[in-house]
């Protein structure tokens, strides 16, 4: 299937949801001097460049461009790198991640596996001599050495490229020094594994051993002559992968940073700065408990700075924990049925913010993003801003309608803003005042991100008795009151939030309006951003209250909305999809067809720091994952008549929620003489970067759904 070459579903797949060519991963150097950053030189071009601002005159240079570093040839990337994009949800190309030293003068990147630094004021260019594949590179604090992964282990060179050594190498297969584990690079948000001292002598080393996890083997149907890939796969209940800490010196010492790894098996966060002892978060494998620990660089002895424990579980977050300046720690609690910033044992924060991040916490204040609190007003509905707390209060820096971040230092912001009423996102440098008073915008960094040339016909709101935030989308030219087919089009769970603030948000989804329907994006319990109780709802109970808030917002929006409730079709992708089987199979009576992308369906076979988190272990608790699942050992589980058709959608390569759940369900379905449709995606992982790929993937929904509603 084919479209003329500037249709949406081409576009949208060619310019990666319309966000190659927009400028990312920036870096504020400390005196506020320059800005770091990346963008690629189209809305088409997958490959970035490093490039430099000078907020003076908002002059922007080009500091590296990958082409010219390569010679023109195509990438070729190392196992390791691939596996890191994948966790990391990184489609690009070129230049997709670098590091800086302290001062923002040395920048280091990775190119095919290829060592290369740049310096920021002159803009010279050198590839180091090293062994490699190199994976995450990243320059001491003082510029001098540059630290490195290489086939498992850490090592070390001089800036200028001499001195290339190992600080540790594996002992045995299995074992990686310096990379993060599967776990904490897909489920904790930590896709670090080595961090530098303030002072450039030492670092922390994560030392993973991932023999005790199971191995699963992903295969390639489309090509019998290729061997399978293994994967170390910890599915819920199974081993993990056991993960020490230790402090290594460039002069070759190496000191074991010690804890209760027995009762704290999870390292999720570590920190070390300038403004005290190295920080380290850990936390029980059922994630109820946890605790910050200081480390004594030189004995490798911790002790407690704060504990955690919660009946339900332990969120994380990022940028926190962290000292600020002054030595007290900084971190996000829920306190009092509020997610607040805490400085010390001081929260700082109430009831009117669900704060979400910290940016930074090196100045007299704390940045943060936040989201307005659990009763806030409708016309807040979808908006994250960031604030600047401190002692005296609270501080908006953002103003304008939408979803905002940004990062900070030197006396100069870059907030980057998507607004509902402009496309694609823009970020914008601030000065702060000389004098106090406001900041004002000194320069905009240029965008190359295409105009998707369709405006989302949106109305945020809520929805039901719980106030459900949603997304209702017609279709452009719609101007009756004539009730419309519906499409529900949610991801619905948790850390996936879809009703937001932002224009190109709702491109797929207004596209989808386009084509004949009214589509609904609701954030029932279990999603972010609106308070630790809605998140936690779902605690032992997923399925069931994940699909009654969508039964629900549906039927109250049918009251305001030109909805046609005897034609109600959902759609969506991992628990999306998961999300969408549940409405066929168990809720037939309001909807009428499915479109299943990448679900989860045996839960038993998803990973144990995601899984584990909300149903506890599988052997202790089977009766709760079947009830949660979609199919068990015995089939289907508590499916409801009439059938409904089902559209299963699964790339063969994702090592995310592996082809099983999928191959699963349909043998299920089978054996319940219930029809479905299966699309396998030969060579296609948990993302859907290829061109083709993506664009058919929106037709084809489309025909099914026309098919199915008719």
């Amino acid at each position: 299937m084919t479209t003329e070459a500037d249709s949406f579903p081409r576009r949208h797949a060619r310019t990666q949801r319309f966000t190659l060519g927009a400028p990312r991963s920036f870096t504020v150097a400390p005196d506020g001097s320059r800005v770091v950053f990346l963008r690629s030189a189209s809305g088409t071009d997958r490959a970035n460049a490093l490039w430099v601002l000078d907020p003076a005159d908002g002059a922007e240079r080009l500091a590296a461009d990958p082409r010219a570093l390569l010679g023109g040839a195509e990438e070729d990337l190392p196992p390791e790198e691939r596996a890191r994009r994948e966790r990391s949800r990184e489609g690009g190309a070129g230049i997709v991640g670098y590091a800086t030293d302290a001062a923002v003068e040395l920048a280091s990147f990775a190119l095919s596996g290829r060592l290369f630094t740049a310096e920021a004021r002159t803009g010279a260019v050198r590839e180091l001599p090293v062994a490699g594949p190199v994976i995450d590179p990243r320059p001491a604090p003082d510029g001098r050495h540059v630290a490195y992964v290489a086939r498992g282990a850490l090592r070390v060179t001089g800036a200028g490229g001499d001195g290339d050594r190992a600080l540790a190498e594996p002992e045995a297969a299995g074992v990686t020094y310096g990379l993060a584990e599967f776990i904490a690079a897909e489920e904790m948000g930590r896709t670090r594994g080595f961090w530098w001292a303030p002072e450039s002598d030492r670092l922390l080393v994560a030392r993973v051993d991932d023999t005790p996890v199971q191995r699963w083997w992903i295969a390639d149907p489309a090509h019998p002559e290729r061997d399978p890939h293994h994967v170390a796969y910890p599915a819920a209940g199974t081993p993990n992968a056991e993960v020490r800490l230790f402090v290594i010196g460039l002069d070759g010492s190496r000191t074991e940073v010690g804890w209760d790894r027995g009762r704290y098996p999870y390292l999720a966060r570590v920190h070390w700065s300038a403004a005290g002892a190295p920080l380290l978060l850990v936390q029980t494998r059922d994630q109820r408990g946890q605790v910050c620990l200081a480390v004594d660089p030189e004995s490798g002895r911790t002790r407690m700075v704060h504990a955690d424990e919660d009946q339900d579980w332990l969120e994380l977050f990022p940028g926190v924990p962290c000292w600020s300046p002054s030595g007290h720690l900084v971190r996000i609690a829920d306190e009092g049925g509020a997610r607040v910033l805490a400085v010390g044992e001081r929260p700082l924060t109430g009831a009117q913010l669900h704060v979400r991040a910290v940016l930074d916490a090196s100045g007299q204040d704390v940045l943060v993003t936040a989201s307005a609190g659990a009763e806030a007003a409708e016309a807040e509905t979808g908006e994250i801003h960031v604030y600047r707390v401190n002692e005296l209060g609270v501080e908006r820096v953002s103003q304008e309608p939408g979803v905002h971040t940004a990062v900070r230092a030197g006396g100069v912001t870059v907030l980057v803003s998507a607004t509902p009423g402009r496309p694609g996102s823009r970020a914008q440098v601030l000065r702060d005042a000389d004098r106090g008073g406001d900041r004002k915008a000194v320069a905009t960094v240029t965008s190359y991100a295409e105009d998707p040339g369709l405006s989302p016909r949106v109305t945020l709101t809520r929805g039901g008795a719980r106030r459900v935030p949603c997304a209702v989308l017609m279709p452009t030219d719609y101007h009756g009151d004539t009730p419309l087919p519906v499409l529900l089009d949610p991801y619905g769970g948790p850390h996936g939030q879809r009703v937001v603030a932002a224009h190109n948000a709702h491109l797929t989804s207004q596209w989808f309006a386009d084509q004949g329907f009214a589509v609904v994006v609701a954030d029932g319990r279990g999603t972010p951003g609106h308070s630790p109780a809605w998140e936690k709802a779902v605690k032992d109970d997923l399925a069931a209250v994940v699909l009654q808030d969508q039964v629900d917002t549906l039927h109250a929006l049918a009251a305001d909305f030109p909805l046609d409730l005897g034609r109600v079709a959902i759609r969506g992708w991992s628990f999306g999809g998961y999300l969408a089987a549940l409405a066929a199979l168990r809720r037939p009576d309001v909807f009428h067809a499915a479109v299943v992308g990448a679900p989860v369906t045996d839960l038993r076979l998803y990973d144990t720091h995601y899984q584990e988190r909300y149903l506890g272990d599988p052997a202790e608790r089977p009766e709760v994952y079947r009830r949660n699942s979609l199919i068990d050992d015995a089939g289907l589980v508590d499916a409801a008549e009439p059938h409904r058709p089902m559209m299963i959608i699964h790339g063969l390569a994702d090592d995310n929620v592996v082809v099983a759940h999928s191959l699963r369900l349909s043998s299920a379905l089978l054996a319940a003489g219930r029809p479905h449709e299966v699309l396998p995606l030969s060579g296609v992982t948990h993302m859907t970067p290829q061109e083709s790929v993506a664009e058919n993937l929106l037709l084809l929904q489309v025909d099914f759904l026309r098919r199915a509603l008719a």
